[in-house]
């Protein structure tokens, strides 16, 4: 018999993404969707998929996916975000694999993200690949506040087919976010001593980190390749950067009367 497969999503208001996700897992034996009080349609679109709905209190990202995990009773996990989605060659590509006799016990997939609906294949951005499929109890997320990535406790081999992440739809949803994280990024670095507080140090954080950055990733691994959109995108992550060192320069500045 084929190994079974559980695949979990944590959603807050995610209805706009859910109904794309799901669709692309209905392969899948199990869905676990751990859902942290939505007041959009979500829970009703996961009740009407045939997921397991289980509604927790917001913990974290890292916290909030591995508790979905731990409420998977399958052979094997996927774990995704609500804003990905399955491609038609990687469900394929799942599904022959736990038919047969998987060589590894995690699996890292190639993530092919869109910025204004348009696809990054260069710049950095792809293939971007993340480790999400594993035999259930083998991985887990590492407990930060921002940027979680999953560590297995084997080797991991690698698929061919992409997991689609439709991460910003629009500008403003990532000003927003970038807002958000650079302030949770600002806080690290608050803790970790490192508020640029002297004129070498802020003007390498603040001014030449973001525009090194730039460069490298727009001209030397040709971002520039994705047009517009990749002009845009490389613009406004190397602002982040700079909101990142200058909020942690701010908050660790002595204050001023």
């Amino acid at each position: 018999m084929p190994d079974t497969l559980t695949v979990a999503v944590v959603t807050l208001n995610e209805a706009a993404n859910l109904p794309r996700t799901l669709a692309s897992v209905r392969f899948a034996s199990e869905i676990v969707i751990l859902d942290s009080g939505s007041t959009d349609a979500t829970v009703e679109i996961a009740e009407s998929a045939g997921a397991r709905l289980i509604e927790e209190p917001w913990k974290g990202f890292a916290r909030q996916k591995n508790s979905a995990i731990a409420h998977a009773t399958s052979d094997w996990v996927l774990s995704l975000d609500a804003d990905e989605e399955v491609s038609t060659e990687l469900a394929s590509e799942i599904e022959a694999l736990l038919a047969g006799k998987p060589e590894f016990s995690a699996y890292r997939i190639p993530r092919l993200n869109h910025f204004l609906g348009r696809p990054l294949r260069h710049g950095g951005y792809w293939p971007d690949p993340k480790l999400r499929l594993f035999r259930r109890g083998v991985a887990r997320f590492e407990d930060r506040p921002v940027h979680e990535s999953m560590k297995a406790d084997c080797a991991a081999g690698l698929l061919k087919g992409n997991l689609i992440h439709r991460c910003y739809p629009t500008l403003d949803e990532y000003i927003e976010h970038m807002n958000r994280y650079s302030s949770i990024g600002a806080e690290l670095l608050v803790q970790s001593g490192r508020t640029s507080q002297s004129l070498p140090s802020f003007l390498w954080n603040a001014i030449a980190n973001p525009a090194a950055t730039f460069v490298y990733n727009y001209v030397f691994r040709l971002g520039f390749l994705d047009g517009r959109e990749g002009l845009v995108q490389h613009l406004n992550h190397s602002a982040y950067i700079h909101w990142k060192f200058v909020k942690a320069w701010q908050r660790g500045r002595p204050p001023r009367f």
